[in-house]
């Protein structure tokens, strides 16, 4: 049963069940990284162009509320690093109630399906999802395709992943993108859950924009994009583009455009 304080919350990550958020935990990951040393004015400008949550660390929060123009926010609950053993080997760095303490209106958790840490991964989700439900706090599960002999991309490894994601309870799901619309509709349908995509490195706002356009084309309900938002010369420009086509179910082209984008040289 849906409580009234988990679709509240709900609300504040989203706009009428489709999505823009922007995760930022990406200092645990690979240091502070272009966008993220002045990571107040790289929230600002992605809130003020449409973004409907941020997504930080616990530690990061003082620095998150004065900044997000009164948009969602969500603490991610687990990580690693790109210099670490594994970095599939993500490890807890927060509990759902120092989430709510954070002032989060949302927890995240991410797991690899299909890596050596699956099994562990699985059971720490059930236990996030068991926690903020006693709570009303949305999940979402960042439920990727990853580990040997495991293709990120294969539309029936995502699909398995984001069903995994619901079957132990999370509210939302992101998953990678399987390269086009037609194969993305598989992944969609294996759940209930809003999917949503992370967007990968960064790659040219016409590829962004036009990526975004496929996940609703599927059915897909937005996007969690990181280093293709945090990262771009202008980062408020880009979150419009990509909320243009997820909220306003622009065309890329339209988009762009709006975004002023359109005429910039692609890199």
């Amino acid at each position: 049963m849906t409580t009234a304080g988990l679709t509240a919350r709900l609300n504040r990550i989203g706009t009428d069940d489709s999505y823009v958020i922007i995760p930022m935990d990406h200092g645990l990951t690979m240091g502070a990284v272009q966008g993220l040393k002045d990571i107040e004015s790289t929230i600002d400008g992605v809130t003020r162009g449409g973004a409907d949550a941020v997504l930080t660390q616990k530690g990061i929060a003082p620095r998150v509320h004065d900044n997000t123009n009164g948009k969602g926010y969500i603490v991610h609950l687990n990580g690693s690093t790109t210099i670490g053993p594994d970095e599939q080997d993500k490890r807890l760095t927060g509990t759902v109630e120092e989430a709510i303490r954070a002032g989060a209106d949302a927890v995240s958790f991410h797991i690899n399906v299909g890596s050596d840490y699956e099994p562990e991964q699985t059971s720490q989700l059930a236990d996030v999802t068991r926690k903020a439900g006693q709570f009303g706090i949305p999940v979402l599960a960042m439920a990727y395709a990853r580990g040997p002999g495991v293709d990120s991309e294969d539309p029936e490894a995502l699909g398995h992943a984001v069903r995994l994601a619901e079957e132990v309870g999370a509210d939302i799901v992101k998953t990678g993108y399987s390269g086009d619309a037609e194969s993305f509709q598989h992944v969609v349908e294996s759940t209930r859950l809003p999917v949503v995509i992370a967007g990968g490195s960064k790659g040219t706002d016409r590829e962004t924009v036009e990526m975004v356009r496929g996940v609703m084309d599927a059915g897909g309900s937005g996007v969690s994009m990181g280093r293709s938002i945090f990262q771009h010369e202008n980062p408020e420009a880009i979150t419009r583009a990509v909320s243009g086509v997820v909220h306003d179910d622009l065309s890329t082209e339209d988009a762009l455009a709006k975004a002023g984008l359109a005429l910039e040289v692609e890199h």
